[in-house]
């Protein structure tokens, strides 16, 4: 491993070794098991087509999907304001869907709710295709004021959690930690 490799991996664990653990792997767990009820009783006989946005939303789509014990489609779209920062910028649409979405209930499955603007923006883009019916599913909705709409929710929510910086469980620290079990908050962030 190259010495750049290995400085940035020793950053990356000490991050992680000072990191506050905000929610548990139990706690996601049935935070999931509550969001595949709820979506099940509201999309299960609807066929309904579910896209993960990437790379965030992997995470919480295949926790999601897995729960679920109903038939449906699945794809994927890619639109990002982050680009591994700790702020988000302008919207940058990297895949837009590949199949139709005329007359599909269409359920969005993202990592976080923050600002909410991508995910809106995403929703827009669905109902333009002419989606009957669009959803967002997400694991987690940050409190605070700052949304880009005023009372701007997801059709599904696993859980709130306080205004700080998060990774894991799809959402990262400087492209590291999506696959961490559980959500953490870095210190002075």
């Amino acid at each position: 491993m190259t010495e750049e490799l290995t400085l940035a991996l020793k950053k990356a664990q000490q991050i992680l070794a000072d990191a506050d653990c905000l929610i548990t792997e139990e706690q996601i767990s049935a935070a999931f098991d509550r969001m595949a009820e709820d979506v099940t009783a509201e999309l299960g006989e609807r066929l309904p087509l579910i896209f993960s946005v990437m790379n965030g939303g992997l995470f919480a789509t295949s926790e999601l999907v897995k729960r679920l014990k109903f038939p449906l489609e699945m794809d994927y779209m890619h639109a990002t304001r982050y680009r591994m920062e700790t702020k988000g910028g302008e919207l940058d649409w990297r895949v837009s869907p590949q199949v139709s979405l005329k007359d599909r209930y269409v359920l969005v499955v993202d990592d976080i709710l923050d600002e909410g603007a991508t995910l809106a923006a995403i929703m827009e883009f669905c109902r333009a295709q002419g989606a009957a019916g669009v959803y967002s599913a997400v694991l987690v909705d940050k409190k605070h004021d700052r949304k880009a709409f005023p009372d701007l929710k997801a059709s599904f929510t696993g859980l709130e959690v306080e205004d700080r910086f998060l990774f894991g469980c799809g959402m990262d620290f400087q492209g590291y930690f999506r696959n961490l079990p559980a959500i953490y908050a870095p210190q002075g962030l």
